[in-house]
C-alpha cells in the first residue's frame, strides 16, 4: 500500500479534508433524522387533522361529549361542557406545547447525561446519542401527556358517570335525574340520544328511539327552537344514527359540513404530499451519508 509521502496532498491537509467530510456526514445524518420526522409528524397529522379542522366548524362526525341546554346544567348537578373548538383547541395547544418542550428537552437530557464519564465516552456515537435523545424525547412526552390528562380527568370523570351504564339507558345515572327534573321531553330525549351514542358499544336501539322522538318533537312542537338544542349536535346525532341530516335544523349545517369535509380532504393529501416528499428526501440524505461514511473509511484507511 502506498504510503503518505507518495501522495501529492500533504497530510495536513487530508486531515483538514477529513474534518471537513465528517463535519458533512453528521449534518446529513442530522437533516436525514429531522427529514424523517417531518415524515411521521405529517402522517400523524394526517390523521388528527380532521376532528381538528370539524372542530373549527363546531363539528364532529361522532358524538364525543355530552352536550347540555343553557338553563339545565344546574338540575343535572354538572357544570356547563366547553364545545368541540374549545377542546379541540386545548389539545391542539397540549399537542404542540408537548412537541416542543419534548424535541428541546431532549437534547436538554442529552447534555445532560454526558456529564457523566460512562455516558460521554459513548456518546461519541451518533447512534447513541440519538438513542438517548429519543429516550429523553419518549420520557417528557410521557410526563406531559401524563400531566394533561390528570387535569382533565376530575370534569371528564364527572360526565362519565352521568352516562355511565351497563346495557338498559334506564339504570344510568342521567336518566334516573331526568325523571326527577321537569324539563320539556325533547331536552330529555335529546340528551339521551347523546348518553346512547356516547355508550361503548353504542346503544343503537335506544338511539334510534330517542332520536325519532326528537325528530317528531321538531316537526311538531312549536317551542322546540326554545329549549337550546344544539344545531350541530343534531347534526351529529342524524349523521351517526340515519347518516344524512332529516330535519331543517340538521340540513341547516350541511353546507358548513360539506366545506369542512373539502377542507379536510385537501388538508389530508396535502400531509400525505408532505410525508412522501419528507420521506424521499430522508431516504436521499441517507443514500449520501452512508456513502460519505464509506469514503471517509476510505481515506482513514490509507492514511
Amino acid at each position: 500500500m502506498p504510503s503518505v509521502k507518495h501522495y501529492p496532498i500533504h497530510p495536513d491537509d487530508i486531515q483538514t479534508r477529513l474534518v471537513t467530510l465528517k463535519k458533512r456526514q453528521r449534518d446529513l445524518s442530522i437533516f436525514g433524522i429531522a427529514a424523517l420526522s417531518v415524515c411521521a409528524l405529517a402522517v400523524l397529522f394526517s390523521f388528527a387533522l380532521q376532528p381538528v379542522i370539524y372542530g373549527f366548524f363546531d363539528l364532529s362526525t361522532q358524538i364525543k361529549q355530552l352536550h347540555i341546554p343553557a338553563g339545565f346544567e344546574g338540575q343535572l348537578f354538572v357544570d356547563e361542557q366547553p364545545d368541540y373548538l374549545i377542546t379541540l383547541l386545548s389539545w391542539l395547544g397540549w399537542l404542540i406545547l408537548k412537541l416542543t418542550v419534548s424535541f428541546f428537552g431532549a437534547f436538554i437530557f442529552v447534555r445532560l447525561l454526558k456529564k457523566f464519564r460512562f455516558f460521554k465516552v459513548r456518546f461519541k456515537s451518533l447512534i447513541l446519542r440519538f438513542v438517548a435523545w429519543l429516550i429523553g424525547w419518549i420520557l417528557i412526552w410521557s410526563g406531559l401527556t401524563f400531566l394533561q390528562y390528570h387535569q382533565q380527568s376530575d370534569e371528564a370523570q364527572a360526565y362519565a358517570e352521568l352516562v355511565q351504564y351497563d346495557q338498559r339507558i334506564q339504570t344510568s345515572p342521567i336518566f334516573q335525574y331526568l325523571q326527577q327534573t321537569h324539563s320539556p321531553q325533547p331536552v330529555k330525549d335529546y340528551l339521551l340520544a347523546q348518553t346512547a351514542l356516547l355508550h361503548r358499544p353504542i346503544d343503537k336501539d335506544a338511539a334510534v328511539s330517542y332520536t325519532s322522538s326528537l325528530i317528531r318533537a321538531e316537526r311538531t312542537d312549536p317551542h322546540f327552537f326554545e329549549y337550546g338544542l344544539k344545531r350541530e349536535q343534531l347534526w351529529t346525532i342524524q349523521h351517526q344514527v340515519y347518516g344524512k341530516s332529516i330535519t331543517p335544523m340538521a340540513q341547516s349545517i350541511d353546507a358548513q359540513a360539506r366545506q369542512a369535509a373539502r377542507i379536510s380532504e385537501v388538508s389530508q393529501r396535502l400531509s400525505w404530499g408532505l410525508s412522501f416528499v419528507a420521506f424521499l428526501a430522508g431516504a436521499i440524505l441517507y443514500g449520501l451519508n452512508v456513502n460519505l461514511k464509506a469514503r471517509i473509511r476510505r481515506i482513514e484507511a490509507r492514511f
